[in-house]
């Protein structure tokens, strides 16, 4: 399969928009509200409910 594939003679990081002689970076790197962060931690409240309150309800603990 990787022989089907033609080699190429340039970076082509260049065609989508990348600057090349950037820092590198990672993505998501946007800001955040608290809103999001209030979510976010209701969200993983819940989970930690699901995952360890029905299991010790469920065995009576």
């Amino acid at each position: 399969m990787a022989d089907d594939t033609p080699a190429a003679d340039h970076d082509s990081g260049a065609d989508v928009g990348h600057d090349l002689e950037a820092d590198r970076t990672t993505a998501p790197m946007s800001d955040y509200s608290s809103r999001a962060v209030a979510i976010g931690f209701l969200v993983m409240s819940i989970g930690i409910t699901v995952v360890f309150g029905i299991p010790l309800v469920a065995l009576g603990l």
